[in-house]
Protein backbone atom coordinates (compact mmCIF):
# COMPACT_ATOMS: atom_id res chain seq x y z
CA UNK A 1 0.00 0.00 0.00
CA UNK A 2 1.48 3.34 -1.08
CA UNK A 3 0.14 6.69 0.17
CA UNK A 4 1.26 9.72 -1.82
CA UNK A 5 1.09 13.33 -0.71
CA UNK A 6 2.91 16.41 -1.99
CA UNK A 7 6.47 17.31 -1.03
CA UNK A 8 7.76 20.66 0.18
CA UNK A 9 5.89 22.59 2.84
CA UNK A 10 3.24 20.56 4.64
CA UNK A 11 0.09 21.55 6.47
CA UNK A 12 -1.80 20.13 9.41
CA UNK A 13 -4.64 18.78 7.28
CA UNK A 14 -2.55 16.33 5.26
CA UNK A 15 -0.50 15.33 8.31
CA UNK A 16 -3.67 14.36 10.16
CA UNK A 17 -5.11 12.74 7.03
CA UNK A 18 -2.08 10.52 6.69
CA UNK A 19 -2.11 9.81 10.43
CA UNK A 20 -5.70 8.58 10.01
CA UNK A 21 -4.82 6.48 6.97
CA UNK A 22 -1.94 4.86 8.84
CA UNK A 23 -4.44 3.76 11.49
CA UNK A 24 -6.30 1.98 8.70
CA UNK A 25 -3.26 0.83 6.72
CA UNK A 26 -0.50 0.49 9.31
CA UNK A 27 2.09 -0.95 6.92
CA UNK A 28 1.59 1.61 4.18
CA UNK A 29 4.51 3.50 2.67
CA UNK A 30 4.24 7.29 2.60
CA UNK A 31 5.76 9.02 -0.43
CA UNK A 32 6.05 12.79 -0.78
CA UNK A 33 6.16 14.00 -4.39
CA UNK A 34 4.44 16.03 -7.07
CA UNK A 35 5.59 13.70 -9.84
CA UNK A 36 2.38 12.91 -11.76
CA UNK A 37 3.67 9.48 -12.78
CA UNK A 38 4.18 8.45 -9.17
CA UNK A 39 0.86 9.98 -8.11
CA UNK A 40 -0.94 7.91 -10.76
CA UNK A 41 0.57 4.68 -9.40
CA UNK A 42 -0.38 5.39 -5.77
CA UNK A 43 -2.98 3.37 -3.91
CA UNK A 44 -4.04 6.48 -1.96
CA UNK A 45 -3.47 10.14 -2.84
CA UNK A 46 -3.81 12.90 -0.25
CA UNK A 47 -3.81 16.70 -0.75
CA UNK A 48 -2.49 16.50 -4.29
CA UNK A 49 -3.63 15.16 -7.67
CA UNK A 50 -6.68 17.41 -8.22
CA UNK A 51 -9.12 14.53 -7.71
CA UNK A 52 -11.61 13.80 -4.99
CA UNK A 53 -12.98 10.29 -5.36
CA UNK A 54 -13.37 8.42 -2.05
CA UNK A 55 -14.11 5.13 -3.81
CA UNK A 56 -10.74 5.34 -5.55
CA UNK A 57 -9.05 6.71 -2.38
CA UNK A 58 -8.27 10.10 -3.89
CA UNK A 59 -8.50 12.87 -1.30
CA UNK A 60 -7.58 16.25 -2.77
CA UNK A 61 -9.57 19.46 -2.25
CA UNK A 62 -7.62 22.03 -4.25
CA UNK A 63 -9.74 21.88 -7.39
CA UNK A 64 -11.61 25.08 -8.38
CA UNK A 65 -14.88 23.47 -7.26
CA UNK A 66 -13.36 22.16 -4.03
CA UNK A 67 -14.39 18.82 -2.53
CA UNK A 68 -17.60 19.66 -0.74
CA UNK A 69 -18.89 21.79 2.09
CA UNK A 70 -20.53 20.92 5.40
CA UNK A 71 -23.95 22.18 6.43
CA UNK A 72 -22.28 24.64 8.82
CA UNK A 73 -20.30 26.19 5.96
CA UNK A 74 -16.89 24.65 6.69
CA UNK A 75 -15.24 23.39 3.51
CA UNK A 76 -13.57 20.00 3.48
CA UNK A 77 -9.78 19.72 3.51
CA UNK A 78 -7.75 16.51 3.42
CA UNK A 79 -8.34 15.30 6.97
CA UNK A 80 -12.05 15.99 6.64
CA UNK A 81 -12.28 13.95 3.44
CA UNK A 82 -10.38 11.02 4.91
CA UNK A 83 -12.38 11.19 8.14
CA UNK A 84 -15.61 11.28 6.17
CA UNK A 85 -14.56 7.99 4.54
CA UNK A 86 -13.03 6.16 7.49
CA UNK A 87 -13.95 8.08 10.65
CA UNK A 88 -16.73 5.82 11.92
CA UNK A 89 -14.54 2.76 11.46
CA UNK A 90 -11.45 4.32 13.05
CA UNK A 91 -13.26 5.91 16.00
CA UNK A 92 -15.44 2.87 16.71
CA UNK A 93 -18.87 4.41 16.19
CA UNK A 94 -20.86 7.29 14.73
CA UNK A 95 -21.00 9.37 17.91
CA UNK A 96 -17.30 8.85 18.56
CA UNK A 97 -16.48 9.87 14.98
CA UNK A 98 -18.64 12.97 15.29
CA UNK A 99 -16.84 13.98 18.49
CA UNK A 100 -13.45 13.78 16.75
CA UNK A 101 -14.91 15.59 13.75
CA UNK A 102 -16.11 18.50 15.87
CA UNK A 103 -13.13 18.71 18.21
CA UNK A 104 -10.22 18.13 15.84
CA UNK A 105 -11.15 17.68 12.19
CA UNK A 106 -13.41 20.65 11.48
CA UNK A 107 -11.11 23.26 13.08
CA UNK A 108 -8.21 21.97 10.98
CA UNK A 109 -10.31 21.95 7.79
CA UNK A 110 -11.52 25.46 8.57
CA UNK A 111 -8.00 26.77 9.10
CA UNK A 112 -6.71 25.18 5.92
CA UNK A 113 -9.54 26.79 3.95
CA UNK A 114 -9.09 30.25 5.49
CA UNK A 115 -12.26 30.11 7.59
CA UNK A 116 -12.25 31.74 11.03
CA UNK A 117 -13.88 29.69 13.77
CA UNK A 118 -13.62 32.34 16.45
CA UNK A 119 -13.46 36.10 16.65
CA UNK A 120 -10.30 37.62 18.07
CA UNK A 121 -10.82 39.93 21.01
CA UNK A 122 -7.22 41.13 20.88
CA UNK A 123 -5.79 41.63 17.40
CA UNK A 124 -2.25 40.89 18.59
CA UNK A 125 -3.26 37.72 20.50
CA UNK A 126 -4.58 34.53 18.89
CA UNK A 127 -5.03 30.95 20.16
CA UNK A 128 -1.97 28.73 19.86
CA UNK A 129 -3.04 25.87 17.61
CA UNK A 130 -1.90 22.39 16.67
CA UNK A 131 -0.89 23.90 13.35
CA UNK A 132 1.39 26.39 15.08
CA UNK A 133 3.16 23.54 16.84
CA UNK A 134 3.50 21.37 13.73
CA UNK A 135 4.79 24.35 11.75
CA UNK A 136 7.74 24.48 14.14
CA UNK A 137 9.05 21.21 12.68
CA UNK A 138 9.95 22.95 9.41
CA UNK A 139 10.94 26.35 10.77
CA UNK A 140 13.81 27.57 8.63
CA UNK A 141 13.66 24.67 6.15
CA UNK A 142 15.03 25.65 2.73
CA UNK A 143 15.15 22.39 0.76
CA UNK A 144 12.84 19.49 -0.04
CA UNK A 145 15.10 17.25 2.04
CA UNK A 146 14.69 19.49 5.09
CA UNK A 147 10.92 19.58 4.61
CA UNK A 148 10.87 15.78 4.36
CA UNK A 149 12.84 15.47 7.59
CA UNK A 150 10.44 17.81 9.33
CA UNK A 151 7.48 15.86 7.98
CA UNK A 152 8.85 12.58 9.30
CA UNK A 153 9.33 14.16 12.74
CA UNK A 154 5.89 15.76 12.77
CA UNK A 155 3.94 12.73 11.55
CA UNK A 156 4.26 10.70 14.80
CA UNK A 157 3.06 13.78 16.69
CA UNK A 158 0.00 13.98 14.44
CA UNK A 159 -0.61 10.27 14.97
CA UNK A 160 -0.39 10.69 18.72
CA UNK A 161 -2.83 13.62 18.66
CA UNK A 162 -5.36 11.65 16.61
CA UNK A 163 -5.01 8.53 18.77
CA UNK A 164 -5.57 10.56 21.93
CA UNK A 165 -8.66 12.25 20.50
CA UNK A 166 -10.13 8.88 19.51
CA UNK A 167 -9.57 7.58 23.04
CA UNK A 168 -11.13 10.76 24.42
CA UNK A 169 -14.10 10.44 22.06
CA UNK A 170 -14.82 6.92 23.26
CA UNK A 171 -14.73 8.08 26.87
CA UNK A 172 -16.94 11.08 26.13
CA UNK A 173 -19.48 8.95 24.30
CA UNK A 174 -19.67 6.55 27.26
CA UNK A 175 -19.94 9.48 29.69
CA UNK A 176 -22.75 11.11 27.74
CA UNK A 177 -24.70 7.86 27.63
CA UNK A 178 -24.47 7.55 31.42
CA UNK A 179 -25.31 11.21 32.07
CA UNK A 180 -28.35 10.92 29.78
CA UNK A 181 -29.54 7.94 31.83
CA UNK A 182 -29.03 9.79 35.12
CA UNK A 183 -30.81 12.87 33.81
CA UNK A 184 -33.77 10.85 32.56
CA UNK A 185 -34.07 9.01 35.88
CA UNK A 186 -33.71 12.14 38.03
CA UNK A 187 -36.94 13.24 39.70
CA UNK A 188 -35.80 16.86 39.93
CA UNK A 189 -34.16 18.04 36.72
CA UNK A 190 -32.84 21.41 37.92
CA UNK A 191 -30.05 19.85 40.03
CA UNK A 192 -28.42 16.72 38.63
CA UNK A 193 -26.33 14.52 40.94
CA UNK A 194 -23.57 12.45 39.37
CA UNK A 195 -22.01 9.59 41.40
CA UNK A 196 -18.68 10.22 39.64
CA UNK A 197 -17.36 13.22 37.74
CA UNK A 198 -18.21 12.54 34.10
CA UNK A 199 -18.31 14.81 31.09
CA UNK A 200 -21.78 16.35 31.26
CA UNK A 201 -21.88 19.61 29.28
CA UNK A 202 -23.09 18.20 25.96
CA UNK A 203 -26.00 16.46 27.69
CA UNK A 204 -27.06 18.97 30.35
CA UNK A 205 -26.58 22.36 28.67
CA UNK A 206 -29.61 21.96 26.36
CA UNK A 207 -31.84 20.88 29.27
CA UNK A 208 -33.51 22.78 32.10
CA UNK A 209 -30.76 21.65 34.50
CA UNK A 210 -29.05 24.54 36.29
CA UNK A 211 -26.54 22.88 38.63
CA UNK A 212 -24.63 19.61 38.57
CA UNK A 213 -23.22 17.89 41.67
CA UNK A 214 -20.24 15.53 41.51
CA UNK A 215 -17.42 14.17 43.72
CA UNK A 216 -13.87 15.51 43.67
CA UNK A 217 -10.64 13.45 43.81
CA UNK A 218 -9.90 14.87 47.28
CA UNK A 219 -13.11 13.44 48.72
CA UNK A 220 -15.06 16.70 48.70
CA UNK A 221 -18.06 17.42 46.46
CA UNK A 222 -18.64 20.22 43.95
CA UNK A 223 -21.72 22.18 42.97
CA UNK A 224 -21.14 23.45 39.43
CA UNK A 225 -23.25 26.07 37.68
CA UNK A 226 -24.09 24.95 34.14
CA UNK A 227 -23.10 27.38 31.35
CA UNK A 228 -25.44 28.47 28.57
CA UNK A 229 -23.24 26.98 25.85
CA UNK A 230 -20.19 24.67 25.74
CA UNK A 231 -17.61 27.41 25.13
CA UNK A 232 -19.29 30.20 27.06
CA UNK A 233 -18.55 31.54 30.54
CA UNK A 234 -22.10 32.85 30.79
CA UNK A 235 -24.01 30.78 33.33
CA UNK A 236 -27.66 29.79 33.44
CA UNK A 237 -27.73 30.74 37.12
CA UNK A 238 -24.50 31.86 38.87
CA UNK A 239 -23.87 31.21 42.53
CA UNK A 240 -24.77 34.08 44.91
CA UNK A 241 -22.66 37.22 44.67
CA UNK A 242 -21.94 37.30 48.41
CA UNK A 243 -20.25 33.87 48.19
CA UNK A 244 -17.74 34.93 45.53
CA UNK A 245 -14.15 34.11 46.48
CA UNK A 246 -14.97 33.00 50.03
CA UNK A 247 -13.46 29.99 51.79
CA UNK A 248 -14.10 27.81 54.81
CA UNK A 249 -15.58 29.70 57.77
CA UNK A 250 -16.37 32.83 55.77
CA UNK A 251 -18.25 30.82 53.15
CA UNK A 252 -19.96 28.70 55.81
CA UNK A 253 -21.27 31.86 57.49
CA UNK A 254 -22.31 33.53 54.22
CA UNK A 255 -24.08 30.46 52.86
CA UNK A 256 -25.41 28.94 56.09
CA UNK A 257 -23.84 25.59 55.11
CA UNK A 258 -21.25 24.59 57.76
CA UNK A 259 -19.49 22.09 55.45
CA UNK A 260 -18.94 24.62 52.64
CA UNK A 261 -15.24 25.10 51.84
CA UNK A 262 -14.81 27.23 48.70
CA UNK A 263 -16.64 29.34 46.13
CA UNK A 264 -14.92 30.52 42.97
CA UNK A 265 -14.85 34.29 42.62
CA UNK A 266 -16.57 33.99 39.22
CA UNK A 267 -19.40 32.06 40.90
CA UNK A 268 -19.42 28.95 38.72
CA UNK A 269 -18.14 26.47 41.32
CA UNK A 270 -18.57 25.82 45.03
CA UNK A 271 -17.08 22.96 47.04
CA UNK A 272 -18.21 21.28 50.24
CA UNK A 273 -17.06 18.44 52.48
CA UNK A 274 -20.09 16.23 51.75
CA UNK A 275 -22.50 15.49 48.93
CA UNK A 276 -25.41 16.67 51.03
CA UNK A 277 -23.70 20.01 51.66
CA UNK A 278 -22.94 20.48 47.95
CA UNK A 279 -26.59 19.80 47.14
CA UNK A 280 -27.64 22.31 49.80
CA UNK A 281 -25.39 24.96 48.26
CA UNK A 282 -27.01 24.37 44.88
CA UNK A 283 -30.50 24.50 46.35
CA UNK A 284 -29.77 27.79 48.13
CA UNK A 285 -28.23 29.25 44.96
CA UNK A 286 -31.18 28.13 42.88
CA UNK A 287 -33.60 29.97 45.12
CA UNK A 288 -31.47 33.08 45.54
Amino acid sequence: MKIVTHNGYFHTDELLAIAALLLKYSNAEVVRTRDERIIETADIVVDVGHVYDPDKLRFDHHMPEGAGIRENGILYASIGLVWKKFGVELAGGEEEARIVEEKLVMPIDAGDNGIDTCALKFQEVAPYTIGDYLDSFVEGAESFEEFDKGFLKALPVAQDILNKEIVRAKRLSADWKEVRRIYQESKHKDIIILPVNKSWKRVLIPTESVFVIFPRPDGQWSARAIPKSPYSFELKHPLPQNWAGLRDQELAEASGVPEATFCHRDRWLANAKTKEAAIKLAEIALNS
